[in-house]
C-alpha cells in the first residue's frame, strides 16, 4: 500500500465506516475492508478509477467533490478520508465543511507550498515551483488552491475544527523531530486528523 495510505490506516480504528474522497483505484478502501473489516464508501469521478474500484469489490460513487456531500446525512461516518485533493479543489473551504458534517473525524494530506524549496524556488527563479515532487508547470497544474500549513489550520480554526494530530513529512513520508520543530519550513506533505469541536487547533511554526 502507498506510504501515505500506511500511516492513515493507522489512524482508523478496525470497524469503522469511511467516505473517501477521490478514493482513486479504491486501494485504501480495500485494505481496510480485508484487514480492520471498514464499511465504506469511496467518491471518484475518473470512469478508469471506478473501473478498477469496482474490480475491487468497492463500493464506489461517481460524484464530484465540489458539487458538496449533500447525499450523505450528518455523522453518518466514523472517518471521511481526502488525500493530495483538497489543493485540485475549486471549493476547499466547502469540501471541508461538508467533511466535518459528515464525519466524526477527518483526515486529509495534501503538498505544503511552504517548504523551503519551494520558497527557495520562487526567491531565486522567480517562478512557480517545479521538481520532481510537483512536476507541473503553472499552467497545466491540477492544484489550483496552494496553501501552507499555516493557511489550512487557519482555514479549520475559521470552520471550528480541532486539529488531533498532524504529520509534517517529507516526500517519502518519514517524519523527525526538525519537521517537528518546524514543519511549515520543512514538511513537503501535511497529514492532518481533525474534528469539529472546536477552535482550539494549534499552530504550526514558520
Amino acid at each position: 500500500m502507498r506510504a501515505d495510505l500506511d500511516i492513515i490506516q493507522e489512524w482508523i480504528a478496525p470497524g469503522s465506516r469511511v467516505l473517501d474522497l477521490g478514493c482513486g483505484d479504491g486501494e485504501l478502501l480495500a485494505w481496510l475492508r480485508d484487514n480492520k473489516q471498514v464499511a465504506g464508501y469511496g467518491l471518484e469521478i475518473d470512469p478508469d478509477k471506478i473501473a478498477l474500484c469496482i474490480e475491487r469489490g468497492v463500493n464506489v460513487i461517481e460524484q464530484n467533490l465540489d458539487l458538496g456531500l449533500g447525499n450523505f446525512a450528518s455523522n453518518s461516518f466514523d472517518v471521511v478520508v481526502m488525500t493530495q485533493s483538497l489543493q485540485a479543489l475549486h471549493y476547499p473551504d466547502k469540501v471541508l465543511a461538508e467533511m466535518l458534517r459528515v464525519g466524526k473525524t477527518c483526515i486529509i494530506t495534501f503538498p505544503n507550498f511552504g517548504h523551503w524549496r519551494c520558497r527557495w524556488y520562487l526567491t531565486t527563479k522567480g517562478r512557480m515551483p517545479v521538481s520532481d515532487f510537483l512536476p507541473y508547470t503553472w499552467y497545466n497544474t491540477p492544484n489550483i488552491h496552494f496553501c501552507t500549513f499555516e493557511d489550512f489550520e487557519r482555514l479549520c480554526h475559521a470552520q471550528g475544527a480541532r486539529v488531533e494530530e498532524r504529520l509534517a513529512v517529507d516526500r517519502d513520508h518519514r517524519h523527525g523531530i526538525a519537521s517537528r520543530i518546524w514543519p511549515n519550513l520543512l514538511g513537503e506533505i501535511g497529514i492532518y486528523r481533525i474534528s469539529g469541536a472546536d477552535l482550539s487547533a494549534h499552530r504550526v511554526a514558520v
